[in-house]
């Protein structure tokens, strides 16, 4: 179990084949891609077996429209025993992907000329979802000072065409976790408005010890029926190319609408069947090996913490969940496009903290995603220290 995630267990040839979106297989080969939140590491084991056990009876027939009752029901039971969410099967709808999860919910509850609020820094796919039904954003900040969002504004940023509120718990890429009151805040300021709350639950179940990974599963029935959860298996489970997820909807008429959003019914929409008897095999029995990922993670995050912070013009929060790190590289002189294009002069391949990517609050900072081994994280942090040397870099002054 100890070696699941040494460096001999990266199968560098095969990501550099297989693992693109600004990975292994999209950067020169010697460069190392602390790029995209996907992990360097095969999959559990149980989870190969699964799929070719069912491929191995060479049917391949279309599935249920609305997924596998099995998986459905897998996820209920899993979900239920490893985090307390009370999950109705029959009101999961299985996807292709969290990505896809969060276009079926923008396309759902917004229309043109609609508004959505969301979290400013945070994940792209949040206003590019909200801009593909037509509807514009606005953004709710980050107090850098407190380490906490502006919630307090929330109300201000409400107005008659909004419709949505994007959550993102725990955060990409700040790697917060939202506390209870802060979702209680946000449940009860849904019901005011009657506005949906996306609420996107990718990474939380990359939730370091000492940490309490909240949902707004865990408030009362009636909080929740203004909540649209999508939950997916690409971080923890290393899942990303079989794109397999689901959206857990609070009641019957927020399922049907979302079955009719999401285009399910046809052939053109769906989720394949492959990828979600994977997805059962890991719900049910792959939680050991989040478990010792998360034990490798937490060595890996805490390493790249302190040496981030020792470095000039370096600085660097401790994550509470993900395997993401933000730091701000300010006080380096560089915008983080700048930044990005020095270390990759290096040999180091990271994601610029700029508006495309997380939006305008992001400026200044570099995302760093350290799932990988040991080894190749320390290379990596070896070469962002050539770059500061290089550039002259001596003081963490903004």
């Amino acid at each position: 179990m100890k070696n699941l995630f040494d460096a001999e267990n990266v199968p560098l040839l095969l990501l550099k084949e297989r693992a693109f979106n600004f990975r292994w297989a999209e950067t020169a080969p010697d460069v190392i891609p602390l790029t995209a939140a996907d992990p360097d590491f095969r999959a559990a084991p149980e989870i190969s077996r699964a799929i070719a056990e069912y491929a191995l009876d060479g049917v391949f027939s279309y599935g249920p429209h609305q997924g596998l009752n099995s998986f459905k029901q897998a996820l209920a039971t899993g979900l239920l025993k490893r985090k307390n969410y009370h999950l109705f099967p029959e009101l999961i709808l299985p996807i292709d992907s969290v990505a896809s999860a969060m276009y079926a919910v923008a396309r759902c509850y917004l229309q043109p000329g609609d508004e959505a609020i969301i979290f400013d820094p945070v994940d792209f796919l949040f206003e590019q979802a909200a801009l593909a039904a037509g509807a514009s954003v606005k953004r709710c900040p980050f107090d850098e000072q407190r380490g906490a969002f502006c919630f307090e504004q929330l109300p201000k940023l409400i107005n008659n065409r909004t419709k949505l509120i994007g959550v993102c718990n725990p955060h990409n890429p700040l790697g917060l976790i939202m506390s209870k009151a802060e979702l209680e805040q946000l449940a009860l300021l849904a019901q005011k408005h009657n506005l949906i709350i996306l609420n996107d639950e990718i990474w939380s179940d990359i939730v370091y010890p000492v940490q309490q990974m909240t949902s707004f599963h865990h408030l009362s029935n009636a909080l929740q029926q203004q909540v649209v959860t999508v939950y997916g298996f690409s971080k923890a489970f290393a899942l990303a190319g079989l794109r397999v997820g689901a959206i857990f909807a609070p009641n019957q008429a927020h399922y049907q609408a979302l079955v009719n959003a999401a285009n399910v019914m046809t052939t053109a929409g769906g989720v394949s069947t492959l990828s979600q008897i994977a997805a059962t095999e890991a719900i049910l029995n792959c939680w050991y090996w989040v478990d010792a990922f998360i034990a490798h993670l937490t060595h890996l995050r805490d390493y790249a913490v302190t040496r981030l912070n020792q470095m000039p013009g370096i600085q660097c929060r401790i994550p509470a969940a993900t395997y993401l790190l933000f730091p701000d590289i300010r006080a380096t002189g560089l915008c983080a496009d700048e930044f990005v294009k020095e270390c990759l002069k290096d040999k180091l391949a990271i994601v610029p903290g700029n508006e495309r990517f997380f939006g305008p609050a992001a400026k200044g900072h570099v995302r760093i995603c350290f799932a990988t081994s040991f080894s190749i994280l320390q290379q990596g942090l070896d070469r962002m220290e050539t770059t500061l040397i290089r550039l002259g870099v001596t003081s963490n002054a903004v």
